[in-house]
């Protein structure tokens, strides 16, 4: 990853880069870079090669600016099989964000079979072009690879989507890190229709049975539902081996800021 990271370190503080701008204020951060760096200081402070991050919760509810920030986190429960970790990213002492994650042991899966959707069939992306049209590109904020639908259409979405940027000057990316940045996504996939995006999602819950073990993380739009203003979304992930799990969503209606 050769381009500009989203945050760089200051001493014991995480300053934002201009890359983290998000699409509802040009002064604001975008909603997936704070959740992928309470992610991987979760991580870097309580992981460890025999948990699986099985849940990560982020309630948003303040859009940070660019002024740089602390994590702070502290652990709920450790125990042989179980870690609840929490987590809060504050800017001068306003809380902009928290974060949970219920971490869980690795053993073997008991005996028997149970019912599971089936794999899907989506190629991989190195069979895919790259799109061209720029919403399918995100402004170069993500690599994507459409399989089918996108924003501004209404039916099933598939897409494979691959992060350009490092989270933190010069720390490499975690694969958990790595799937937080991208759960997000979530929103606008299952979010957007005919008439484009309308909704800010207010919180993401990610839900993985194993971490990504490739680059490029599949989403397949399960569900969107709203009313009354309050929408929720789901779309289940994979990977280049199969699926990994879920990342869901509540968001609110709201209308973007015009850019100057």
């Amino acid at each position: 990853m050769q381009n500009q990271a989203f945050f760089r370190r200051e001493g014991e503080l995480y300053a934002p880069n201009p890359v983290s701008r998000g699409p509802w204020s040009p002064t604001s951060l975008h909603g997936r870079v704070v959740a992928g760096l309470l992610a991987a200081e979760i991580e870097r402070r309580h992981g460890g090669a025999e948990f699986t991050p099985a849940r990560f919760t982020v309630d948003l509810y303040r859009l940070p600016d660019f002024t740089a920030a602390e994590v702070a986190v502290r652990p709920v429960r450790e125990s042989h099989r179980l870690r609840v970790i929490d987590a809060e990213y504050s800017c001068g002492g306003v809380s902009f964000a928290r974060a949970t994650c219920q971490l869980l042991r690795r053993s073997q899966n008991p005996p028997g079979n149970v019912w599971r959707p089936p794999d899907w069939d989506a190629p991989p992306p190195s069979q895919i072009e790259p799109p061209t049209e720029p919403r399918a590109a995100m402004g170069g904020m993500w690599a994507t690879r459409p399989i089918s639908g996108g924003f501004g259409t209404v039916g099933s979405k598939q897409l494979w989507m691959s992060e350009v940027r490092d989270l933190v000057q010069g720390e490499p990316l975690t694969p958990f890190a790595r799937a937080a940045l991208a759960a997000d996504f979530a929103s606008p996939f299952a979010n957007s229709g005919d008439a484009g995006l309308g909704w800010i999602n207010s919180d993401i819950s990610l839900y993985l049975h194993r971490l990504p073990a490739t680059e490029w993380i599949g989403f397949e739009v399960v569900n969107h539902q709203a009313s009354d203003g309050v929408a929720i979304g789901e779309c289940w992930l994979h990977d280049e081996a199969g699926p990994i799990g879920s990342a869901s969503v509540a968001a609110l209606a709201q209308r973007r800021e015009m850019r100057g």
